[in-house]
């Protein structure tokens, strides 16, 4: 009876509370749309939540595209998340796959120190990661930059994969093996797309992370030809120096996040499903 009587009550609460979060969420993203359409005199005169006035000003998107080069910068930010999400896919899954599949001395301990460095911020290895790069002559580089996003995204793939890799049947490597097909063969042909789930899943969470990342872009590219799109719109805030152009830069986060929202909506369910059967299995 006092369960009858509980439940309705409970999931009013939760319903409630999902609403108001679902506000807090959706708030910023529509005051951002909104501001975006708007010119700095209405910033000025009328309240920030005030809707914009006709006519909308649409030109704010090329102003910032062209006058604050943020093409450019979305260019870089793209080249960077697709050749370190692809960089964290390969390394995560042939770790995993060893890892999962094969028994040798310091296996358990090999992947202990992968989910131990999880814990880790990347942030405290900045200055030895500096030190690195620009002995390995990577300062300044798109491509050093992709190596720094793909090896601190490797310790979260190798956790998801492992449990992927572990939950497919030895069977069928049994029998590409007595088919003749070679270690390397088995792997690329018949696991690796078995756990395409989690590696889709892996992949997602990736680029969300890396396409937002700011410090390592500030700390690693010194060319402001090569910012990333998140350097390049603290740059612009920059630039703007005691006039700040409200419009442009609502304009410009816009464009930031508009591959994220997209990219989130598309791959909802494979972000939660993958990992969770990552985890579980």
């Amino acid at each position: 009876m006092r369960t009858e009587i509980r439940s309705p009550l409970l999931g009013f609460c939760m319903k409630l509370i999902l609403a108001i979060w679902t506000v807090c969420v959706l708030y910023p993203l529509v005051w951002t749309v909104l501001g975006a359409l708007k010119d700095n005199a209405q910033f000025m005169q009328g309240k920030p939540w005030d809707l914009p006035k006709l006519p909308l000003v649409w030109s704010n998107y090329s102003y910032v595209w062209e006058k604050y080069h943020i093409g450019g910068y979305f260019l870089n930010s793209l080249l960077v998340t697709v050749l370190s999400t692809i960089l964290a896919a390969l390394l995560a899954a042939t770790t995993a796959y060893v890892l999962a599949r094969y028994a040798f001395r310091g296996s358990g301990l090999l992947y202990t120190a992968y989910m131990a460095s999880m814990m880790i911020p990347m942030i405290l290895g900045l200055i030895p990661l500096f030190f690195l790069l620009n002995d390995l002559h990577l300062i300044n580089s798109l491509f050093g930059l992709s190596l720094v996003y793909g090896m601190g995204a490797l310790p979260f793939g190798v956790f998801v994969l492992v449990g992927f890799f572990k939950s497919l049947p030895k069977e069928m490597e049994e029998a590409a093996f007595i088919d003749g097909a070679s270690h390397y063969r088995t792997f690329f042909q018949i696991m690796l797309p078995l756990a395409r789930p989690g590696i889709i899943s892996v992949s997602i969470m990736n680029v969300l992370n890396i396409w937002n990342e700011y410090i390592m872009g500030t700390v690693f590219i010194n060319d402001p030809a090569k910012y990333t799109l998140p350097v390049g719109i603290a740059i612009m805030q920059g630039e703007m120096q005691y006039r700040t152009e409200w419009g442009p830069l609502f304009a410009a986060l816009l464009i930031s996040m508009l591959p994220v929202l997209v990219f989130y909506v598309l791959f909802q369910r494979q972000i939660a499903g993958g990992i969770t059967a990552g985890a579980i299995k």
